[in-house]
């Protein structure tokens, strides 16, 4: 990669990361500690070595994060450099997003120009989703800067022919699995078609080449997990959201089939960090916890604080889109939405944070089809750079169109990078094919309006959020579509002007991104959902706020609780133990003191047996338990022992509030936990 020298040449691409950076870093202080579960990790992992190494979530190391080690790492590094806080942790995400932008430029600058490279730039920089995941500490756009880091590789050992280049790129993708697991591997087919087109060695050597790569990028990605799994149990945290204390599980289980629809449990986890209810709408959640909304109806669950103070609709896929409302709202589960080729087009969390471009990127990976003829020999970086970026898209797309397993609306991330790059070289291509003329001409205009009516699908979905709606919607119409149709009419007049038909391609271009634009700008205005980051006009609304485990960092009652916990504790290794993470993350914010998250997550981890607890209790080790939230399995025999032996404290003495269900959370503390609190000192446990 060349220096970068400041000069009119490079104004261009100093603006867009001067865009990119204001999009990041403005304001990144409203999101506070953002995902609340992975920031008290961090804490953990900034109070000894071995909370860092086999990332604990609590700073006693009785459970893990149930995400591989890197990126947490790397804010764990900057939490000790600046002082653990939300900007700290939340940096290294902005950092890559920036970092990301001028990999793309790059990445395209070299085989399609300057000017092809610009707009991938500026696609990726105001991509709704790529925003978000850049100012929340989810870690998706680390793994995706990494990825980019990867196909630079990749792309050298093409053009070279060098087996060096390609161990590189597959130990970066290596690399990357450590920051997400399996995520990373949704590069991996881009990666080996390429690979096996390309042309410039042998067949035979081009096998040999990819599989000593492959045995690096296995070695790589399965180092730190093997580490992990020979390591004595006794002797290293227990492994979150796994069925049997394993990392290699781990990957296989929960952050591997479960993805795909094929484990067995879907539905809840990943940005929570994991942990097994199930779908929201199926029949797991409803043997585990019942009619969700009959429950909360009748008192048995905590009164959530929607639009209007009423609860969120659980029905027909709602959960995580208060009363019902849909995109743009920080939706829990994508695999939960209707699996067809129109998933990401249709009115649901998905498509207002990745969609925008993608007909535009299609059109110009077919103009660019088009122009240059696609066909052997594939021994050129131009034709090879092409393959490797449809080759991402499409097998991503088809992922999170049909997939009915478990992810997240931020994952959606992953497609940004090709969506940009394809859009920035086929502008630039469907341009060349119409100062040319002929009938290849009518694909600019063509990709104008196709693009422009999905626009204008999206924010239909969108009109009655707010007022700005309107105007948008009149923008797009006017400049996209009208550009178009002044282009198209304009292939009529053979001496028409060719500064105007430049002036309608700028316009046009600026038609189609003032949408996504506004969308990726309202996180520098409005928190987003912590757990599920998304951008959108409806954070304006407020309604993006319902989180699940999430609430005040700062309450009253967290503090009340605290200051009862930290006065009364006395040699007890546990400040408390709650049924699962979402009831301890604040707690382990504000203190840096060891909460014990009985079932991990979600409370479905089996950690401890009874009798494991009653020992803990006997040692005096833990005191005071916190009942209520999501015990199952051996958990909630350990909690009803607890309720059956422990002295009950007065709500009084340690909330500042009568009732323990109030807050907008579900599962934690801040005035939302809905439990009761136990006093176990002085217990009979034999």
């Amino acid at each position: 990669m060349k220096r970068w020298k400041f000069n009119k040449d490079n104004i261009g691409l100093y603006l867009i990361l001067l865009l990119s950076a204001i999009l990041n870093f403005t304001n990144l202080s409203i999101e506070g500690y953002a995902n609340q579960y992975y920031a008290a990790g961090v804490k953990s992992m900034s109070m000894s070595f071995k909370n860092f190494f086999f990332v604990s979530y609590d700073p006693a190391g009785f459970v893990t994060i149930d995400k591989p080690p890197l990126g947490f790492w790397i804010q764990t590094i900057f939490a000790k450099i600046f002082g653990f806080s939300g900007i700290s942790i939340l940096l290294p995400q902005a950092i890559a997003g920036v970092i990301s932008v001028a990999l793309i430029y790059v990445l395209v600058k070299r085989y399609f120009g300057k000017t092809a490279g610009l707009i991938s730039a500026l696609v990726l920089a105001v991509t709704p989703v790529f925003v978000a995941d850049s100012r929340n500490n989810t870690i998706d756009n680390m793994l995706l800067m990494t990825l980019l880091f990867a196909v630079l590789a990749f792309m050298k050992a093409l053009d070279t022919g060098k087996l060096k280049y390609l161990l590189l790129s597959l130990f970066l993708v290596g690399v990357g699995f450590n920051v997400k697991m399996l995520e990373a591997y949704m590069i991996i087919p881009a990666v080996y078609i390429t690979y096996i087109l390309a042309s410039k060695i042998s067949f035979k050597k081009r096998i040999v080449y990819l599989s000593l790569a492959t045995v690096v990028l296995l070695i790589v990605s399965l180092s730190w997990a093997i580490i992990v799994d020979m390591t004595p149990q006794s002797m290293r945290p227990y492994v979150g959201s796994s069925t049997d204390n394993s990392e290699l599980e781990l990957i296989i289980g929960h952050n591997g089939l479960e993805r795909l629809g094929l484990g067995r449990n879907t539905g809840f986890g990943g940005g929570f960090g994991g942990g097994r209810i199930g779908n929201f709408n199926g029949g797991e959640f409803r043997r585990n916890f019942g009619n969700f909304n009959a429950q909360v109806n009748q008192g048995n669950f905590p009164r959530f604080n929607g639009q209007n103070g009423a609860n969120p609709n659980f029905a027909g896929g709602n959960f995580g889109r208060p009363n019902g409302n849909r995109g743009g709202m920080g939706g829990m589960f994508g695999g939960d939405e209707k699996a067809s080729i129109l998933r990401l087009f249709s009115n649901n969390s998905l498509s207002d944070q990745i969609i925008w471009l993608f007909p535009m990127a299609i059109f110009g990976f077919l103009a660019e089809l088009l122009r240059k003829r696609l066909k052997r020999p594939f021994d050129d970086g131009r034709k090879l750079s092409l393959i490797l970026w449809i080759s991402w898209l499409v097998p991503v797309f088809i992922y999170f169109s049909f997939t009915t397993g478990m992810f997240h609306p931020y994952y959606l991330t992953m497609m940004a990078p090709p969506i940009a790059a394809l859009t920035g070289i086929g502008i630039v291509s469907m341009w060349e094919m119409y100062k040319e003329g002929g009938t290849k001409s009518w694909l600019l205009p063509l990709s104008f309006v196709a693009d422009g009516l999905v626009e204008l699908l999206i924010l239909y979905y969108h009109y009655n959020t707010s007022n700005i709606t309107k105007y948008i919607v009149l923008s797009v119409a006017v400049l996209s579509i009208g550009s178009a149709v002044v282009l198209s009419l304009m292939t009529f007049a053979k001496n028409g002007g060719f500064k105007v038909k430049k002036a309608m391609l700028t316009v046009g271009v600026i038609g189609l991104l003032i949408a996504p634009t506004i969308w990726s700008a309202t996180t520098l205005f409005y928190p987003m959902n912590g757990t599920m980051p998304s951008a959108g006009l409806e954070l304006a609304t407020g309604r993006n706020r319902f989180v699940f485990g999430g609430g005040d960092i700062n309450s009253s009652a967290d503090s009340k609780l605290i200051s009862f916990l930290e006065k009364n504790k006395g040699s007890a290794k546990y400040l408390l133990v709650v049924s699962s993470s979402q009831s301890a993350d604040s707690i382990i914010i504000k203190t840096g003191e060891p909460v014990m998250a009985l079932g991990g997550f979600s409370g479905s981890d089996n950690i401890l047996t009874l009798s494991q607890f009653k020992e803990l209790v006997k040692k005096g080790e833990v005191r005071y338990v916190m009942t209520g939230g999501m015990d199952r399995g051996s958990n909630s025999e350990i909690m009803n022992w607890v309720r059956e032996n422990g002295k009950l404290v007065p709500t009084s003495q340690w909330s500042s509030t009568n009732s323990t269900q109030s807050g907008n959370g579900f599962g934690g503390f801040g005035g939302r936990d809905f439990g009761e609190l136990y006093d176990l000192k002085g217990v009979n446990v034999n």
